[in-house]
């Protein structure tokens, strides 16, 4: 009984209709790239059907005793709600540096109240008195 129930549990998901879960996104062709290598630089490019594009270049850079690759590039899609989704970025001694109108921003700094900024202003302008050592 016990291998009946196997069994027609493996034909039950052999025989399963999952076509629908299948993206059409899985049959994207790529319809252009390009690549460029040389020992001091590169670039790339490519495209594909469904819209997807992006290209990225890099070269080497000195940067203090040593050498890094500093890059830049873009890319491009369509997300799934449809809002065309674009980036571009810079890759270098300062780090990841991306920009785009989907990413998020961080809140503006809240203003500095008017009783520090005073404050800082009569620390200023009058500076702690030297006092002399006392010895015990």
């Amino acid at each position: 009984m016990k291998s009946f129930v196997a069994l027609l549990a493996v034909v039950a998901v052999v025989a399963a209709d999952v076509s629908h879960l299948r993206s059409p996104e899985a049959d994207a062709q790529i319809v252009k790239q390009d690549a460029n290598v040389e020992p001091d630089r590169y670039d790339f490019g490519y495209q594909t059907s469904n819209g997807i594009a992006g290209q990225e270049s890099g070269a080497l850079k000195a940067v203090g005793d040593g050498a890094a690759i500093a890059v830049q590039g873009q890319n491009s899609y369509t997300a799934p709600n449809g809002e065309q989704i674009s980036l571009t970025y810079i890759a270098d001694e300062n780090g990841f540096q991306p920009q785009g109108a989907h990413l998020p921003t961080s809140p503006p700094a809240p203003a500095i109240p008017d009783y520090i900024l005073r404050s800082i202003e009569y620390i200023r302008t009058h500076p702690p008195k030297e006092e002399p050592i006392r010895r015990l």
